[in-house]
């Protein structure tokens, strides 16, 4: 850590495609008094906003050129192809590139896939944005090869996509000047870790002591040194006296043999 200045607030760029609610939603409830703002930025021009200081940290797409930003790998998204509901690969559930090699694919300019070598026909125009892709899959020009979320943020009911087997795959990443990683930035890397609100900066916190558990044998001493069930006192688990009541039973047994003693007829010479 470089500094440990408390800034007044916090800003989080992120580009197209990326969901920071969670993360928000927890550095709201560790951080109530430092406020969060969050900054929408293209995924080509967000290097340059964190190291213009336009945001603190940001999620970008790999790879960011330079030594100078720090990056963290989240996830890797899946890449689809977004076509017409009445196209013929509507009825399959995946494709492969090879199955669009009768397709002319849209390359806009702001695409964020690393082709070595593209698929299906080109364009005669490259689209400016992958907004503008989107319109022209839409009126049935071609169809635009994506990840899944911005598919998916580009949404339209006459629209539909279905994953690729072997496309290239953009990943996402937190990062930020390596030369800024304040107090705020760590707390953030940590909440995205899912570090714990003790070890959200990395710190070494002595646990609390906790009492020693007794031993096997001390616990089963114990329990053989504890009065059985009242056992040791004559008494049922009834709350009965066992041998009151054994006393009891006996002399009504023998007050039985000695009246069945009695009422036995003699036999007479």
């Amino acid at each position: 850590m470089t500094g440990s200045e408390v800034s007044p607030s916090f800003r989080l760029a992120y580009v197209p495609g990326v969901t920071p609610t969670k993360w928000v939603r927890i550095w709201n409830e560790r951080l109530p008094g430092v406020p969060l703002a969050l900054v929408a930025v293209p995924a080509a021009e967000a290097p340059a906003l964190l190291r213009d200081g336009g945001a603190d940290a940001g999620f970008v797409r790999l790879p960011v050129d330079g030594t100078d930003l720090s990056a963290i790998p989240l996830y890797t998204e899946q890449t689809v192809v977004v076509i017409h509901k009445d196209h013929v690969a509507a009825a399959v559930e995946e494709l492969s590139l090879a199955e669009l090699a009768d397709d002319i694919v849209l390359h806009p300019l702001d695409d964020l896939l690393g082709w070595e070598q593209l698929p299906g026909k080109p364009a005669i125009e490259r689209p400016a944005t992958t907004a503008d892709a989107i319109e022209l899959v839409a009126a049935g020009v071609g169809v635009l090869v994506v990840p899944q979320s911005l598919a998916r943020l580009h949404h339209r009911k006459d629209l539909t996509y279905r994953p690729l087997t072997d496309a290239p795959e953009s990943r996402i990443a937190l990062s930020w000047p390596q030369d800024r990683t304040t107090d705020l930035v760590e707390d953030f890397i940590g909440i995205v870790r899912g570090r714990t609100v003790n070890s959200s900066r990395g710190r070494s916190t002595a646990p609390a002591e906790q009492p020693k558990a007794k031993s096997k044998r001390a616990e089963g001493g114990a329990a053989r040194r504890k009065p059985a069930g009242g056992a040791a006192a004559g008494k049922n688990p009834r709350g009965g006296s066992g041998g009151a009541k054994g006393a009891k039973g006996g002399a009504r047994g023998a007050k039985g043999a000695a009246a069945a003693k009695r009422g036995k007829p003699r036999r007479r010479p």
